[in-house]
């Protein structure tokens, strides 16, 4: 195994997600299907923190704590919070934390998918844990 090839999230409106993965988190759109089929559905491809995104046209998920976690700053997530809110991503309140453990940031965007942004790491959750 050499790690994860790309996450897929199912969408009701390619474009409105597409401006929520651009302009609230900053990915890059590299690829859209446009008309042509060669998947499921109509798909778009993105790129943010060099994970590969894909997003394919569908009916929303049943709404649950799954999720991606994206690592960041803790010192962005003020920023990128006002911008997620001002695109219309729903922000949940974090769960509760432990000190040591990192910052989040949830949200929901328009189709139940569920998204995390999270200061901390692995390794300090684990030395927090053992203590």
């Amino acid at each position: 195994m050499d790690g994860i090839s790309h996450i897929t999230f199912i969408a009701t409106d390619l474009e409105r997600t597409a401006k929520l993965l651009c302009q609230g988190l900053g990915a890059k759109e590299v690829y859209d299907s446009a008309e042509r089929n060669f998947s499921v559905s109509r798909e778009k491809f993105f790129t943010l923190g060099g994970v590969w995104l894909a997003v394919m046209e569908g009916k929303p998920v049943d709404r649950s704590y799954r999720h991606i976690a994206f690592k960041v700053n803790a010192t962005d997530l003020p920023a990128l919070e006002a911008r997620l809110r001002s695109l219309g991503a729903e922000i949940q309140p974090s769960r509760p934390r432990v000190e040591g453990e990192g910052h989040s940031l949830y949200f929901y965007d328009f189709d139940n998918n569920l998204f995390e942004l999270h200061s901390g790491t692995l390794e300090q959750r684990l030395q927090r844990y053992e203590r």
